[in-house]
């Protein structure tokens, strides 16, 4: 099974960039497909991204999309999140998570490997 560690989340105001990065130890598969996931306080667990390892193709949830870019290394390997022009409602815990299959519309029960999460929160 994967291991998955999140970093790169902190402290921002809205408008900014982060990056975050989830690197991955184990045995990965050459078929699955590699997710972030956020979580806000008193909310659910809800998707952000995801990305075919093999060939690249991508997912974004509504809100994400045209500001939040995932993409990743497969060599090292090292998935990543570009988050551009933060908005306030982006604050919560961000999970990256590998999906054995990937799927059109994600959902958490999907993924079966996550990281421990990082906090990214955004002032306005």
């Amino acid at each position: 099974q994967a291991q998955l560690v999140e970093s790169g989340g902190g402290l921002v105001q809205a408008g900014d960039s982060l990056r975050l990065t989830c690197t991955m130890s184990g045995r990965i598969g050459r078929d699955v497909a590699m997710g972030w996931f956020r979580q806000a306080p008193g909310k659910e667990r809800e998707f952000v991204a995801s990305i075919s390892w093999r060939g690249g193709s991508s997912l974004y949830a509504d809100p994400v999309k045209g500001r939040f870019t995932i993409s990743r290394d497969i060599v090292r390997p090292i998935l990543f999140l570009q988050m551009n022009r933060l908005q306030t409602e982006d604050t919560a815990v961000y999970y990256c998570a590998l999906q054995p299959v990937m799927t059109l519309r994600p959902t958490p029960s999907d993924f079966d490997s996550w990281g421990q999460g990082t906090q990214v929160t955004v002032l306005s």
